[in-house]
């Protein structure tokens, strides 16, 4: 597969899932924001921003539209919503010979409704907006699983998926990394990661700060669940892998990585994890930068450019051009 195309699928992943992530998160704080009158509007919009990544407004006070507005609408920052889609979109559409037609579809179909969805939303609340971003996010996925063949295009995709999931859930937990056992934030990480209603089937509606993050984090079955989602980037760079060695361990850093992250959480003695919760977050958060650098490296931008040598100059005892010059 042609590198262009390979980098193109998995930033299709990574925008898709960005959005649809991103979606889910301000979907529940904008509800708790609108139902709850004692919550500091301007706080609890300035730590969902902090999570996001994305710089809070100096001297202006936050409220439900403004940060709505900033996550999901905005071209300020390049990290909303809207640009999410829209750079899905373009890389779809740069690969359009290693992509399904329905994909494509579906992506511009998206892309092209986003303003009806955004004026729906003005009219009648944010809720509109997330969950037109959130239903178009599951029918692309059920799209690629059922159109695109499983060859290294579809694994390439999968991992940028399975890349961009695991940091929104670790972001997501760090937003309460510090909250007291007992707080009620706990549903809001549940409710932001898709997992509310089968948490409460696994643990017979006990609520506890230590069962969800277990949940987030280690859970096997949990489709969403860090350690399921980095066995599934762990399996698609083992099949994209197939050259003569392979057998031999993890020739590849990506792989070493993920690895590592994966057995950290797969080992711990129970009642654990709490235990500097945080710092085991930010090691996660810092494995998936150095998995995305790995993996550019190595299928994306093993080659750039040509160098090219001028032998005549170099014969004259000319300079030689150095890399990347002609």
């Amino acid at each position: 597969m042609l590198a262009r195309n390979a980098e193109s699928l998995y930033w299709i992943g990574r925008y898709v899932e960005r959005a649809d992530d991103t979606a889910r998160i301000l979907d529940v704080a904008v509800h708790q924001l609108l139902e709850d009158a004692t919550v500091d509007a301007d706080r609890t919009s300035r730590v969902l921003l902090k999570v996001l990544g994305i710089e809070p407004p100096e001297g202006l006070e936050l409220d439900v539209w403004s940060v709505t507005d900033l996550v999901a609408f905005s071209h300020a920052h390049g990290v909303s919503i809207s640009d999410s889609v829209a750079k899905a979109r373009e890389n779809a559409r740069g690969a359009r010979e290693v992509t399904s037609s329905e994909m494509w579809e579906c992506l511009n179909a998206t892309y092209n409704g986003m303003a009806t969805a955004e004026r729906a939303a003005r009219a009648l609340g944010p809720h509109e907006f997330f969950s037109y971003v959130k239903d178009r996010a599951a029918m692309f996925t059920g799209l690629t699983d059922s159109t695109l063949s499983r060859d290294d295009g579809y694994r390439f995709l999968l991992l940028g998926r399975s890349v961009e999931r695991i940091d929104m859930m670790v972001r997501l937990l760090l937003s309460r990394a510090g909250d007291r056992t007992s707080s009620p934030a706990w549903v809001t990480v549940l409710r932001s990661a898709g997992a509310h209603d089968t948490y409460l089937r696994t643990h017979r509606g006990a609520l506890d700060a230590a069962r969800v993050a277990e949940f987030i984090l280690i859970d096997r079955l949990f489709p969403r669940s860090v350690f399921h989602t980095l066995r599934v980037a762990e399996t698609c760079l083992t099949e994209l892998d197939q050259r003569p060695g392979s057998r031999v361990g993890a020739r590849h850093e990506a792989q070493r990585v993920l690895g590592r992250a994966r057995s950290e959480l797969e080992f711990l003695p129970p009642g654990v994890l709490l235990e500097d919760l945080q710092a085991r977050l930010l090691a996660l958060q810092k494995s998936c930068r150095e998995v995305s650098e790995a993996v550019s490296r190595q299928y994306f931008h093993a080659a750039p450019w040509v160098a090219w040598t001028d032998v005549r100059s170099a014969a004259d005892g000319g300079r030689v051009p150095v890399e990347g010059e002609l």
